[in-house]
């Protein structure tokens, strides 16, 4: 691939250029807001200037509802060989596309599992989809070169190419993304008219359920209203399960003690179906979840710590595996959760008090 036009130039259309022109690839940026295919360009994604002929590849990084019509027009210009979208639904664009009469033979369907709460080019990083999942949606009818223009595009933004049907990706999109971002906002709800001093205890729980409820209302109207059904019917059992929780709940309230031994019941049956759906959460690289020991660092609220401590880490010899940070409610410190190989704990532990630092059990 030497020329890529991206039409669409927020977080995910912004984040491919950059990924793209960073591997020499001459990148043509489209807007239907101009001002905002400068700022791509400005950031070093491409040019806003349009191609002087066909490109080898169209990256429509339209919104779902306007996926089919984008895909279309740039079809009908005839601006490229290749044509990929990167909606997060992938069957309602392609039957639209469809029932318009186009030849799809140059079309393939994608969606890169990577994202963040911000929208927008200036929320764009070129290493945005490093790592992550890229699900493409080939039929019979797509162009081998098309597929392998796909697999390049891939490739250059070091994503991890995932084939599967169209309509799979949308029931398993709305399992692992849809329905939680809904479940996230809603728990959210809860705090926006709490007292003050019930907000002021939030610890790393509550964000952590609650973080991606910060995202752009309106793309997620969007990303719904393409996916309604699936979400719907996932969502329909959690209110199953939330109807059977309340239920135990109550019943701990009841003097009776069988009701209240039916109670607990209830309550384990979920925490320990909600144990068992969590450890099958992919763990790093998306390998097979691992599990690993967490050495708790105390630490100030000051510039240099938590480079401080990796550098310590690394003189060790401890791999940190990932770090979680819980920030302590009115006071300049937090916690530092560094998860590493069980093996590996105790020798860092002996690293961190040799080197001064004060650690948590």
């Amino acid at each position: 691939m030497r020329t890529a036009l991206v039409i669409g130039t927020g977080l995910i259309g912004t984040s491919a250029a950059l990924a793209l022109a960073q591997r020499g690839v001459t990148v043509h940026l489209d807007d239907h807001d101009p001002g905002q295919a400068r700022t791509a360009a400005a950031l070093g994604a491409g040019t806003d200037q349009a191609p002087e002929g066909p490109v080898d590849l169209a990256v429509v990084a339209a919104p779902p509802a306007h996926v089919a019509r984008v895909l279309a027009d740039a079809m009908g210009r005839g601006v490229a060989r290749g044509y990929l979208d990167v909606a997060s639904v992938k069957g309602g664009p392609r039957r639209e596309l469809e029932k318009l009469g186009l030849d799809l033979s140059a079309y393939i369907g994608t969606h890169p599992m990577s994202g963040r709460e911000k929208s927008g080019p200036l929320a764009a990083t070129g290493d945005l989809f490093e790592g992550r999942p890229w699900v493409l949606t080939p039929t019979r009818d797509t162009d081998t070169e098309v597929l392998n223009l796909a697999l390049e595009l891939v490739s250059h933004c070091r994503a991890v190419p995932v084939v599967m049907d169209a309509d799979a990706h949308d029931r398993a999109v709305a399992l692992v993304s849809h329905m939680p971002h809904l479940v996230s906002s809603m728990v959210a709800a809860r705090l926006e008219h709490a007292e003050e001093a019930a907000v002021r205890l939030c610890g790393q729980g509550i964000r952590d359920v609650t973080r991606i409820a910060a995202s752009d209302p309106r793309m997620w109207i969007d990303i719904l209203s393409a996916n309604p059904g699936p979400v719907a019917d996932l969502l329909s059992d959690v209110a199953a399960d939330l109807d059977e929780t309340v239920r135990a709940l109550r019943a701990l309230q009841s003097s009776d003690e069988a009701e209240r031994g039916e109670g607990t019941a209830g309550i384990e049956d979920v925490l320990r179906r909600g144990n068992a759906g969590q450890v099958r959460v992919p763990g790093k690289h998306g390998s097979a979840p691992r599990v690993y020991e967490t050495v708790v660092v105390l630490i100030d609220d000051q510039p240099g710590q938590l480079a401080r401590i990796f550098a310590d880490a690394g003189r060790a010899g401890v791999n940190i595996e990932d770090v979680r940070i819980e920030h302590a409610t009115g006071q300049q410190a937090g916690l530092v959760q560094l998860s590493v190989e069980p093996k590996a704990a105790p020798v860092l532990r002996e690293a961190l008090r040799e080197r001064g630092w004060a650690l948590r059990q």
